[in-house]
């Protein structure tokens, strides 16, 4: 393994009328297949290196961008008030260690349609409800996380 080199993704957790939208995996997947997470990907060099820098050297907002560019691919929906959450790391099948950033943002519109070869199912959950899936490790906690963040904005 090469001690440089890493993923980069980021997931969103959306929220809509008080409900969060989880996602399954599907089989086919090499990390967690089956498994219930939230939408999002990898961060790849196509989606800034073709489009004008912010500054003379940089793209910024990259985080962002992507998240949205990917909510889009996967469910159809689109997303706006975009917030930081957590990061974490793990090693994946192949052993390529990937860094995630892991955002927030409510919906903004669209009907759900899942890119069915990365997802199968999905569903707006209450964190009560969440607790019936079989959800990645550390994503019901990342959610009780935007809980709280909405709960102060809103008091």
């Amino acid at each position: 393994m090469k001690e440089k080199i890493h993923y980069v993704s980021v997931t969103g957790i959306i929220r809509k009328n008080g409900k969060y939208l989880i996602c399954k995996r599907s089989s086919k997947e090499k990390a967690f297949p089956k498994k219930w997470c939230v939408p999002g990907g990898k961060i790849e060099h196509s989606d800034f290196i073709n489009t004008p820098k912010d500054t003379s050297s940089h793209w910024l907002g990259i985080f962002e961008k992507v998240l949205c560019k990917e909510i889009k691919e996967e469910t159809t929906l689109e997303i706006k008030n975009i917030g930081y959450v957590s990061s974490l790391c793990f090693i994946r099948p192949n052993r390529h260690s990937t860094i995630i950033v892991s955002l927030y943002a409510d919906y903004d519109k669209g009907d759900v349609q899942l890119a069915e070869d990365e997802l199968t199912e999905h569903a707006w959950v209450t964190l009560e409800e969440a607790k019936r899936y079989d959800l990645i490790e550390n994503i019901y906690e990342q959610m009780e996380q935007v809980e709280e963040i909405y709960s102060k904005k809103d008091s």
